[in-house]
């Protein structure tokens, strides 16, 4: 079976995130037959809800949908790359494969800071692939936060 990326999607709902006003990260979760199972952008400040990361989101509406709090071989498409929240929620789905975008050494969770998955704690451990997707990715978030800091 040929490897197929979803990030083009992902990014899709990053830039939906970003004309919302909303940090402009999107997620898509695919399930284990390669279909869309769900899909979102941040919306932190629109649901003032400081979990509403685009990885939380996907989580709760796929788990809600299918009746369950497992997403044993599911993959995650993620544009940055997850907070320590957002790891933690990944394993304790059991997602299978998690594709990210671009490194966040300032808030990750995954190969910076608390380097969630590298804990003996971790109940689970998913298969990384970073870099996917992360130009673009990094050009969303640098532009984002430039037109803040120059109106």
């Amino acid at each position: 079976m040929a490897f197929t990326s979803y990030m083009e999607l992902a990014l899709n709902e990053a830039r939906a995130a970003a004309d919302r006003g909303e940090v402009p990260v999107g997620a898509v979760l695919i399930d284990p037959q390669g279909q869309v199972a769900a899909q979102a952008g941040n919306r932190t400040r629109e649901r003032n809800d400081p979990t509403a990361h685009a990885e939380i989101l996907v989580i709760r509406d796929a788990c809600a949908r299918l009746g369950t709090e497992r997403l044993i071989g599911f993959d995650l498409y993620v544009t940055l790359e997850p907070c320590a929240m957002c790891a933690a929620a990944i394993a304790a789905a059991r997602i299978g494969r998690v594709y990210f975008g671009a490194s966040d050494p300032k808030s990750g969770g995954v190969l910076h800071g608390a380097r969630v998955f590298d804990h003996p704690q971790a109940h689970h451990v998913p298969e990384i692939y970073d870099g996917i997707g992360e130009a673009s990715a990094a050009d969303l978030l640098k532009t984002f936060f430039a037109a803040r800091r120059h109106p």
